[in-house]
């Protein structure tokens, strides 16, 4: 059986793709392919000269950088009030992992903001200008986390006590939760804009690496994707014809590596009744979500 790699692409050229946490790892590899294969990505990301110095390697120069922190809602919505011209692909791609307690501007628990309310707010904003997919990248952790929706302050991580690993667990599933009812209501509201998730097996990526220490890394490093591998997720669902909610991953057992194929997320994730109360309290805390209404 043919295993999909980069040299599958199609042609990417006259499409403009927006991805955020484009300067390091699996975003960055994803950024460079695509400009590769002739799109005009842009890389949304907190440093500007990083990215420049990122886009400057992309082969023709095919890339723009501009400012976006995704754990910020004021910086999000200047990026997208910013914005101006379709968008084909949106990869919220953005990600952190088992860090410190940390509350952001906005109140929200820091792996939260980033890696679930950043991609709820900004895909809600940028809807008018998309006219193809929004990509997600998630985390087979998904699996092993837990919805907290009895309130606002409950899934703003504002109540209970703070674990690094479960709380990243839980916004991973939260943003798997977020995309598969985006495609609920887009589908509902007649838009041909299709919902993908995406996620890379384990990476050996920074990401990685920051939870898992080097030597253990090193030493279990059969087990992971490259950065490299890593990316094929994201780039099938990126570049290819896929139905709506397709879950792309490793397609090795476990998906911990391997090549893409199509698989399944969580149970959990494909609840409709919990997906609209997450999208509910989600759109109550960032402002953003009421244009697109619940499926009847």
């Amino acid at each position: 059986m043919t295993k999909w790699t980069t040299a599958d692409l199609p042609d990417m050229t006259g499409r403009t793709v927006v991805i955020t946490g484009a300067t390091s790892g699996i975003g960055l590899i994803t950024a460079r392919e695509l400009a590769r294969v002739g799109a005009l990505v842009v890389l949304a990301v907190r440093s500007v000269d990083k990215g420049r110095a990122v886009a400057a390697t992309f082969p023709g120069r095919r890339a723009e950088v501009r400012e976006l922190d995704v754990s910020d809602l004021a910086s999000i919505r200047r990026f997208a009030a910013q914005w101006s011209g379709g968008i084909d692909v949106l990869i919220n791609n953005a990600g952190i992992m088992d860090v410190p307690l940390s509350r952001t501007a906005d109140g929200f628990e820091l792996q939260m903001a980033t890696n679930f309310f950043g991609p709820f707010a900004l895909t809600n904003l940028l809807l008018p200008h998309l006219t193809d997919r929004v990509v997600s990248v998630t985390s087979q952790l998904h699996k092993m986390g837990r919805t907290h929706l009895e309130d606002a302050e409950d899934l703003a991580g504002q109540l209970r006590p703070y674990k690094g690993t479960a709380a990243y667990n839980d916004s991973k599933l939260n943003l798997t939760l977020f995309s598969t009812e985006l495609q609920r209501r887009l589908t509902a509201s007649g838009s041909p804009v299709r919902s993908f998730l995406a996620h890379p097996g384990i990476a050996a990526t920074n990401l990685a690496t920051h939870t898992v220490p080097g030597k253990v890394t090193r030493a279990l490093r059969f087990l992971f994707n490259d950065a490299e591998h890593g990316a094929l997720p994201t780039l099938f669902a990126a570049t290819q014809d896929l139905p709506g909610n397709a879950y792309v991953g490793p397609d090795r057992p476990g998906g911990m590596k391997g090549h893409p194929k199509i698989g399944k997320p969580a149970q959990t994730a494909l609840e409709p009744q919990t997906a609209a109360r997450l999208w509910s309290l989600a759109a109550q805390l960032t402002g953003t979500g009421a244009d697109l209404p619940a499926v009847a």
